[in-house]
């Protein structure tokens, strides 16, 4: 039996822009997903997809010979069905063996099983990982097996392959990663706050796409707060980065920034991470942050310490 495992991930700096070129700082999780792969006899591909708390949500058989779907199952009460599902995964493993013409090429069969650590709504990266962990499975470039099946600025395969915080940018259509040390003293003002709602990263990338303006003053200045906030050395300093993040970010895309909209008496500052609307959001605050959320109705809330690995 072979191994894999992949880091989920969160973007601090940069949603949106990192598309365009913008430098963004990004960290890995302490959750993730653990792909497991058996050989089995019989020429196919025999799939099974489990929660954090064991449940399997997602099976399907494909049969290698033809490449093709043979039967699916999908077990939640979320959005999705088994066959687009099943569909969209035979994309990737076709994809991948586009770009290794051995993978999933030979007389036996796999049962492959997947287990995430975290919530699936909890936005951290359930399709990074599987991508990611395929890859390595599949021994191919990760980035051009997410840019050939999915869209994206590849900021969460970088995650997954890191055990650091990183920043990420996109130059000359390559993906830039480097290792960074963001270890703010005040880290223990630093939380993650749940929104109840999974936001689909497609419909706010289209979003953005759909502006009809010219971006390189802004890209420039995001690209100078992803570095500012690896310098931040005061709780003080960090509030006024992201206000000044979240009001760049809000004149672009035309909408509220989350605080305005939802938490307009919170006494800290809160920035969206990643496509706005759902999601995590970054709350900087006290020992009373908690508190303040969960009479707000959102009762995951988790550290920087409990969250960043």
């Amino acid at each position: 039996m072979r191994n894999f495992y992949s880091n989920g991930k969160l973007l601090l700096t940069g949603e949106y822009f990192v598309l365009d070129g913008a430098k963004s700082l990004a960290v890995p999780t302490k959750f993730g997903q653990d792909l497991s792969v058996e050989k089995i006899k019989e020429s196919q591909l025999i799939w099974g997809s489990f929660t954090h708390e064991g449940a399997c949500w997602f099976e399907a058989i494909f049969d290698l010979t033809k490449f093709r779907l043979v039967s699916c199952t999908f077990n939640s009460e979320t959005e999705g069905n088994a066959e687009v599902i099943a569909e969209t995964l035979l994309e990737i493993l076709k994809e991948a063996r586009s770009l290794n013409s051995n993978f999933l090429n030979s007389e036996n069969g796999y049962m492959v099983k997947t287990t995430l650590t975290f919530p699936r709504n909890w936005g951290l990266g359930s399709s990074s990982t599987l991508i990611n962990s395929i890859a390595s499975w599949a021994k191919v470039d990760p980035f051009k097996l997410l840019w050939n099946s999915f869209k994206g600025s590849g900021y969460d395969i970088a995650c997954a392959q890191n055990d650091v915080p990183i920043l990420y940018q996109i130059k000359d259509e390559k993906p830039m990663v480097h290792q960074v040390v963001f270890n703010p003293i005040f880290k223990e003002n630093l939380f993650f706050v749940h929104l109840n709602e999974k936001q689909n990263s497609k419909e706010g990338i289209a979003k953005f796409r759909e502006r009809n303006q010219n971006i390189e003053k802004e890209i420039e200045i995001i690209s100078g707060i992803s570095d500012a906030f690896l310098e931040a050395t005061s709780l003080e300093d960090f509030n006024r980065l992201i206000i000044e993040h979240e009001k760049i970010v809000s004149s672009i895309i035309k909408l509220k920034p989350v605080k305005e909209k939802l938490f307009p008496d919170y006494f800290g500052e809160i920035k969206s991470l990643g496509a706005w609307g759902g999601d995590f959001i970054l709350a900087t605050g006290n020992s009373a942050t908690p508190a303040y959320f969960k009479n707000k109705g959102f009762e995951t809330i988790l550290t920087y310490a409990e969250m960043v690995l």
